[in-house]
């Protein structure tokens, strides 16, 4: 069943032309994913085909109903049924004070409550964990209608989808399935435009040089011999071998005509990799790098950490993952504002990416922002933009005039330039566009310094983190290596725990054992006492660790 046509649509920001759909139509069965470039209209799309703003030239026509989860949108929404929010895990009734997973919860049901045949969702996976993905997931799989999802989550559309629409300088293309096929197809087309480029140029270049060899030609023959006289050569100029030249002429003119009908093949565009190199200064020599003891953590009568412990180690890659609610923001707002029971190796210097965006002055441009405390040069700012598709005039463009997902980027731009040696980047894959989150999924993967972030995103944790942090039950639990490996010993939770306390205990054994060396041979600059004190106090860690594995 038709559901929704749109029809010569064009929409306009200033003079750019930001749509140019001819036709466009959504049908009852139809699980679409809408993707494209940050900025490239996708939002802008949605608001057309749900009636929330005119295209400048074109009409659409709506055969149903529909509701819309716009997740920048910051508007009061009204009451929602009980079942419906308790299905949601959710309050059925709104409050700007709910947290980021609440108010998603709380805009998605919202969407189930009216039983609408068309649901629009914008990056409906935003601030959910796993767990809301996985019900949301499940929930979309129930519901009988059409969906049109805009979504960075891979994983998501994978599920999903029997259908992914890109857009493409204003214009639409259609790939059957989901977001593997669509990547698949992708990748074909760009190679099948490589190899027709390629051989344009090869055809282009071979009918230039047949050209110049036959000017080549005609001018000689034009030229006289040097053993003419002059009356001669005027005689040989103006006779010559008439027939000769006038075939070349006109092979000249074939070629050209030739030319001119060869069909243009532009060369396809191909979004470039960032490689982030980190300047040589400020190289951390520590092996753990951040260290968390004995943390309780409580707001009034809710606890968040119980007498708990973490290490992050240099050069690791850290997903923080752990339940909505769970204390991931509170754990990074410990270490950033240097809680007494976090320690931090000596030189380290924080970058932070928040949710929020606020390092971002909107009154000025990208490239200022991003410059405003670079240690790095304006040619090292600008390619680094440029992979992350802000090109040349583009970076002046001001903040303010930003998408959600450029605001991202520009944010991501200026942490990285700023003089830091440890990255923490909270929620960083939120509102990108599926190619710049693959380009920095693949910089973070190489990256050779600390970085702790936190994600939902299960395919991004999984290609960045080579070391794994989970908040369960008010506990931290440490586990080196792959996400998949974390998630294999999850099924075994015994497994996880011990790992856990081993790895907790290696290193306050390593600790003790420098302490003794100390007490033994003390140094002018060590202080007997505090050695004395440090020694018992990890002593009595290392006992309550060693019973703990015990039970």
């Amino acid at each position: 069943m038709l559901l929704i046509e749109a029809i010569n649509i064009k929409k306009y920001y200033g003079d750019r032309l930001i749509l140019n759909i001819e036709d466009f139509k959504i049908y009852s069965e139809e699980r679409i994913g809408l993707v494209g470039l940050n900025g490239s209209g996708k939002t802008t799309l949605i608001n057309i085909l749900c009636g929330e703003s005119e295209p400048d030239e074109g009409w659409v026509r709506r055969y149903g109903t529909h509701s819309v989860a716009d997740q920048l949108g910051s508007k009061e929404y009204e009451d929602i049924d009980k079942k419906v929010a308790n299905q949601f895990v959710t309050q059925h009734e709104w409050n700007n004070n709910l947290s980021g997973g609440e108010k998603t919860r709380f805009k998605m049901a919202k969407c189930f409550d009216k039983g609408n045949n068309i649901i629009f969702a914008d990056e409906p996976t935003s601030n959910l964990d796993v767990e809301g993905i996985e019900l949301l997931n499940n929930k979309f799989k129930e519901y009988r209608g059409a969906l049109l999802i805009i979504s960075h989550d891979r994983e998501f559309l994978d599920k999903l989808c029997n259908k992914i629409v890109e857009i493409d300088e204003g214009k639409l293309k259609e790939y059957k399935g989901n977001y593997t096929d669509f990547k698949l197809q992708k990748d074909l087309d760009i190679e099948r435009s490589l190899f027709e480029f390629n051989k344009y140029g090869k055809d282009k270049k071979k009918l230039e040089d047949a050209m110049d060899e036959t000017k080549q030609k005609v001018g000689a023959m034009r030229k006289a011999p040097s053993r003419m006289g002059n009356s001669e050569a005027r005689l040989h100029s103006k006779m010559g071998n008439q027939k000769a030249k006038a075939n070349l002429d006109r092979a000249a003119r074939n070629m050209k005509a030739r030319m001119d009908h060869l069909e243009v093949k532009e060369k396809p565009k191909k979004i470039q990799s960032i490689k982030l190199d980190a300047l040589d200064n400020g190289e951390l020599y520590s092996k753990i790098v951040i260290s968390g003891k004995n943390i309780s953590k409580s707001f009034g009568d809710k606890i968040i950490f119980n007498d708990t412990g973490f290490d992050i180690y240099n050069c690791s890659r850290t997903a923080l993952i752990g339940p909505n609610g769970s204390g991931k923001s509170t754990l990074i707002k410990m270490i950033l504002e240097g809680d007494i029971s976090i320690k931090i190796a000596k030189g380290a210097k924080i970058g932070y990416f928040s949710q929020d965006m606020n390092i971002l002055n909107e009154e000025l441009s990208i490239l200022k922002n991003v410059m405003e405390n670079s240690v790095y040069d304006e040619t090292f700012a600008r390619i680094l933009l440029s992979r992350l598709l802000f090109k040349k005039e583009e970076v002046y463009k001001k903040v303010k005039v930003l998408s959600g997902g450029e605001r991202v980027k520009a944010s991501f731009v200026k942490v990285f330039l700023s003089d830091i040696n440890l990255l923490v980047l909270d929620e960083p894959t939120n509102y990108l566009d599926i190619y710049s989150l693959d380009v920095v999924e693949a910089a973070l993967k190489e990256y050779e310094r600390t970085l702790l972030f936190v994600s939902h995103d299960r395919r991004f944790i999984s290609t960045v983190a080579n070391s794994i942090l989970s908040i369960e039950k008010h506990k931290l639990i440490t586990v080196r290596g792959s996400y998949e490996e974390f998630m294999e010993k999850s099924s075994n939770k015994t497994d996880v725990r011990a790992e856990a306390l081993e790895n907790q205990i290696f290193v306050l054994e390593n600790r003790l054992s420098g302490i003794i060396s100390k007490l033994s041979i003390p140094s002018r600059k060590d202080d007997p006492e505090k050695l004395d004190r440090e020694y018992f106090d990890v002593l009595k860690q290392l006992k309550k660790l060693k019973i703990e594995k015990t039970q």
